[in-house]
């Protein structure tokens, strides 16, 4: 008796595994045939077959067929279940538009705009995973099969969700048969259940992850000249932030880790810190793959953070020649590093109600006001957001952004511990006096300074993200494959092995983003609804990552850095406390998931 038979009958043939290494091919209008009809989620399409001494065409397979067949099945069936629950999720944006209640479109309220949000989230991460798979399949490469795993583990639990969501969206008018969203619904929970589902996909992926043999996350191919500058930077690093350099920095509190003015300037030295700056600007104008490459070896390296990227890349939209030639050299050269003054006790996310003032007075712009939150307080300069119309309408209409130097006369800074360990700081300027060629823009064009720059910036945080998060996996993989005393390891526990296998997979959709949004980068910027989706889903992957490593080893690992006994320094507590940051610095996920509704989903503001 063979189950979940799709379509049987409609079909002359059924193919059935005989075993791993043989099919047999039966025809279907035998006598000792019987098919059964089967309903289930409630719909019709199903078949059980019986089969009573019926007659069998073998068919042999090579080695390992079986197990490849399946796997594309399930790939397949993940494909299915991607367009099922993006066309109802297309019939709900649609519904979200029109349908008015208290007044309005429901598509206003912010409860539907993050719902939405979140289902479009995890339709492109299925729908790039998915593809991913598909192209390595076709190009014989032999990470295909982990990379499908990857699909099927993430894409059960993220289109059931999606569905699910999509339904609460739709409210009564969904839960009416006769609406085409419950057939989608179906189709969705039996492709993702088929086949064995998640649960097999989850303990191949632990298999390759967590043996003894098992070699971790695949490496991506960031093309030719991504290949060759990971090698060049991760040689580089070998020969100049190893050793005794790198340990003595790593003795010191985190608090002291955050920059080393040493390294900066001898990474200045290479021009790196202009990787993707256009050449007018004494840049080396490289791809987004070529800046994925270098992140990403700089993360493994566990090299200091460099460079004033938002900043840089506002004084090359947007500064004059005079301001590009005194400030962009000594940032690229690393010696110059630039905090950014955005946020006020009342201006968080909201910054177009910002309070701190610039009023002219002769040849000077005179500064007064407070900043909070600041965390590169100790650079050389600020680039600072302040209001020099007090009556503009829109009040995001008379912002300007401004440079100040740090050692300013009226600068007074108070710094404070953040709860990562890190440091921030409250900033109080008082009649803080700055030239008038200090201004970055056009007077009460900040607002564009401010958003074009944070925009450029934002393709690429969610990678940046997703690639400490993938550093961090590595680290907590090693220990979990560790044996003690008694030759057992944590990754001898089958509850270990399907969390570390979930993490894998959304590592890989976070990756799988960021390589979609260097795509979009390279036909100019990319999109800002995109960058957003990367950011949101890293973000918080980087908080799921945190906590299940707490789980998974125990009391210990929240001891801190310094403390006798903690794992790695404390790296693995640490490392969640900082990834609240994460969801909250450069716009908070709640703004960024209103922004995707909006932007890319066209739902009314």
């Amino acid at each position: 008796m063979v189950r979940f038979v799709e379509a049987a009958g409609s079909c002359t043939h059924l193919l059935v595994a005989i075993d791993r290494s043989v099919l047999g091919l039966v025809a279907l209008d035998n006598a000792r045939v019987e098919i059964v009809p089967t309903r289930a989620m409630g719909a019709w399409g199903l078949c059980e077959v019986r089969l009573n001494e019926a007659p069998v065409t073998p068919i042999a397979l090579e080695d390992g067929g079986l197990d490849d067949l399946l796997l594309k099945g399930k790939l397949a069936l993940a494909a299915r279940a991607h367009g099922a629950a993006r066309r109802a999720f297309e019939l709900v944006t649609d519904y979200a538009r029109e349908r008015h209640q208290f007044g309005q479109p429901i598509g206003r309220f912010q409860a539907i705009q993050h719902k939405l949000a979140n289902g479009l989230i995890a339709l492109e991460g299925v729908r790039l995973i998915v593809d991913h798979a598909a192209k390595l399949h076709d190009l014989d490469d032999r990470e295909w099969r982990y990379f499908a795993n990857c699909a099927v583990a993430f894409a059960s639990g993220a289109l059931r969700q999606a569905s699910l969501e999509t339904h609460h969206a739709f409210g009564a008018i969904g839960y009416a048969d006769e609406h085409e969203a419950p057939l989608h619904f179906k189709r969705v929970h039996l492709d993702t259940l088929a086949l064995g589902g998640a649960s097999q996909a989850k303990r191949l992926l632990a298999s390759s992850l967590l043996d003894p043999d098992s070699s971790g996350l695949p490496e991506y191919d960031l093309g030719p000249a991504g290949n060759a500058l990971r090698e060049q930077v991760r040689g580089w690093l070998g020969q100049n932030w190893s050793g005794g350099r790198k340990a003595e920095f790593e003795r010191k509190p985190f608090a002291k880790r955050e920059f080393d003015a040493e390294f900066a300037r001898d990474i200045g030295m290479t021009g790196w810190v202009g990787l993707g700056w256009p050449r007018e600007f004494g840049g080396q104008a490289r791809s987004a793959l070529e800046l994925i490459a270098f992140m990403e070896t700089m993360e493994r390296g566990e090299a200091p953070r460099i460079g004033a990227a938002i900043q840089a890349n506002a004084l090359m939209m947007f500064g004059t020649r005079e301001q590009q030639q005194r400030y962009l050299p000594e940032i690229l050269r690393g010696e110059a590093m630039h905090g950014m003054g955005y946020s006020e006790p009342q201006a968080g996310s909201d910054l177009a109600v910002l309070r701190t003032s610039a009023v002219r007075d002769d040849d000077h712009w005179v500064i007064n006001g407070q900043k909070i939150w600041t965390t590169t307080w100790w650079g050389k300069y600020m680039f600072l957001a302040a209001r020099t119309d007090k009556d503009a309408k829109p009040p995001h209409a008379g912002i300007s952004m401004f440079i100040v130097p740090m050692d300013a006369e009226g600068v007074t800074i108070r710094p404070a511990t953040t709860m990562y360990d890190g440091s921030f700081a409250n900033i109080f300027y008082d009649n803080v006096r700055i030239p008038l060629d200090n201004i970055v823009g056009e007077v009460n064009g900040g607002w564009k300074v401010l958003t074009g720059a944070l925009a450029f910036e934002r393709g690429l945080v969610g990678g940046g993200i997703v690639l400490k998060v993938a550093h961090a996996f590595e680290q907590l993989r090693r220990h979990v494959m560790a044996k003690d005393e008694t030759g057992t390891a944590l990754s001898d526990d089958p509850i270990v092995r399907d969390r570390m296998a979930t993490l894998a997979a959304e590592i890989e959709i976070g990756r799988q983003l960021m390589m979609h949004c260097a795509e979009l980068a390279a036909d100019g910027l990319t999109p800002p609804e995109y960058g957003a989706i990367s950011k949101v889903f890293s973000g918080e992957l980087m908080e799921r990552f945190g906590e299940t490593a707490l789980d998974i080893l125990g009391m210990r690992a929240t001891l801190s850095e310094q403390m006798p006994g903690a794992i790695d320094n404390g790296r693995f507590e640490q490392n969640l406390r900082h990834s609240l940051m994460w969801v909250i610095s450069i716009g908070t996920n709640e703004i960024q998931r209103s922004l995707i509704a909006q932007r890319a989903l066209g739902l009314p503001r």
